[in-house]
């Protein structure tokens, strides 16, 4: 991740909380000459992920404040763990908390939620993956977050790979067809994927110039199936219905990826406070 794909993010942020008027309860509250120093303290264990975002914010609301890291992204971190300390004037440290901790506890959600199912399939040849299903406007901070908790991205967007799905071949052309205007249209560097959910549509997929097949909520005897099927001749994708308790069984039938939503969509923030330290 690069600078400048966080920093539009940050400055929305920041524009969202301040307005046009700042930070009203600190700046009346405060003297301009106070200085603090803070910890980032990690109130449950999990993976942290998000810190130079985070130290991002702090120094666009004032370039004096100094973050230190205690941490590094991908890192497992338990109760108690300070992962970011800052220090600088009080104001300003106070105006940028809330936007930096909620950017870092989102994305370390991400990456703890995804760390779990990457530690559950542990020993088989299945990658987690996300999905195209993230908070608009941060897919690009939630992608980061699956891949500090160990897990791969699919496709950014809709234009970097080709993904048929049902209601595209209800609306549109039959597989073969399908596929073949997709190649046609992107050429051979792009990767087609197609969505089935039967073994026929599979069958008819195997005989396209697809690179990928998609198993979209199959049960495990037909996955199995599917799989054997396929016998390597291009990726297998399992996907609907994911969670910690099947998501073992899954990746046991021998697919390649296990796509997840809920780990961008529905992931619980990482519990994270910015403590002042009282003996500053």
């Amino acid at each position: 991740m690069q600078k400048a794909d966080y920093e539009p993010i940050v400055a929305a942020a920041l524009a969202e909380d301040l307005a046009d008027a700042g930070d009203v309860t600190s700046d009346a509250t405060i003297p301009s000459g106070v200085q603090a120093q803070g910890d980032l303290v990690v109130r449950q264990p999990g993976v942290v992920a998000g810190l130079e975002v985070a130290a991002h914010v702090f120094d666009v609301v004032d370039p004096v404040i100094e973050f230190r890291s205690g941490a590094a992204d991908g890192d497992r971190v338990d109760i108690g763990s300070v992962v970011g300390i800052v220090s600088g004037p009080a104001r300003s440290i106070l105006t940028a908390e809330r936007t930096a901790l909620n950017l870092l506890a989102r994305m370390s959600g991400v990456a703890t939620a995804t760390a779990e199912l990457v530690a559950a399939v542990d020993g088989t040849a299945a990658r987690i993956s996300d999905t195209r299903k993230t908070m608009p406007g941060l897919r690009v901070l939630d992608k980061y977050a699956v891949t500090a908790g160990g897990g791969v991205n699919h496709r950014m967007g809709l234009y970097d790979a080709v993904m048929i799905k049902d209601n595209h071949l209800v609306a549109g052309l039959g597989i073969i067809d399908a596929v073949s205007a997709a190649r046609e249209r992107v050429g051979p560097s792009f990767q087609i994927t197609v969505e089935v959910e039967n073994l026929n549509q599979l069958r008819t997929v195997l005989v396209t110039d697809a690179d990928r097949v998609l198993f979209d909520n199959m049960n495990l005897k037909m996955l199995r199936e599917a799989v054997e099927i396929v016998g390597g001749k291009v990726v297998t994708e399992a996907s609907g219905g994911i969670t910690l308790d099947n998501v073992r069984e899954i990746a046991e039938t021998g697919v390649d990826v296990i796509s997840v939503g809920w780990i961008t969509h529905s992931a619980p923030q990482l519990d994270i406070a910015l403590d002042f330290r009282s003996d500053h």
